[in-house]
């Protein structure tokens, strides 16, 4: 079944339409638009199938647009947290199932919890690299991590992205302090991995 779109028209969405519908009512590129399985509202150059087909051309991303250094700091914080819970609940599982001796169930917590911020990469890599475009903590805070034109990330820049974590962290943190002192907001491992992290806009 070919994909419909609700289309916002003086200020009341209408629709479904199709796409050749929504070309015979000559929608223009910063026109809201939906589909039935999108949460949220978004203008019709943002949606790639819709850009490509109706020929929009890409305009530069608007520097209110992007994330700013509270938003990530605060998804961060949100990550950080989701998955020490994730973590603390597999360490009390597995000691009270699995261990019976003290020491060893102190040892196995500690290995448990070592394993965090390494999972904590993987973590952000694919979601990063997901459909989603963005962590757990980045969705509540809306927003996302983009590529210089504004699209996804492959995996391999997700990759990438987070390896370069280390600059910015082995810089004493000097790497996220960046984000302060450009228009795009760019943190050290964003600039070196050619990455933004943009606000993904309500209606």
């Amino acid at each position: 079944m070919a994909q419909t779109y609700i289309l916002v028209i003086d200020g009341k969405p209408q629709g479904p339409f199709s796409l050749e519908q929504l070309k015979d009512l000559h929608i223009k590129p910063t026109d809201f638009v939906k589909t039935p399985e999108m949460d949220d509202y978004k203008e019709a150059h943002e949606i790639a199938e819709l850009r490509e087909l109706l020929g929009f051309a890409k305009p530069a991303l608007l520097m209110q647009y992007f994330g700013s250094f509270d938003q990530r700091l605060l998804a961060s914080v949100l990550d950080w947290f989701i998955l020490f819970g994730v973590f603390i609940l597999i360490a009390f599982v597995v000691v009270l199932l699995f261990i019976r001796d003290k020491e060893t169930r102190i040892m196995a917590s500690f290995i448990i919890m070592g394993i965090v911020p390494f999972a904590k990469i993987i973590y952000h890599i694919i979601m990063e690299s997901s459909a989603k475009q963005a962590t757990f903590g980045k969705q509540m805070l809306k927003i996302k991590v983009v590529d210089m034109q504004g699209d996804r990330i492959t995996v391999g820049k997700a990759i990438g992205r987070n390896l370069c974590k280390i600059f910015s962290v082995g810089t004493v943190f000097i790497g996220y302090l960046l984000a302060f002192f450009n228009k795009q907001q760019q943190c050290l491992h964003d600039m070196m991995a050619g990455t933004l992290v943009i606000k993904d806009r309500l209606f």
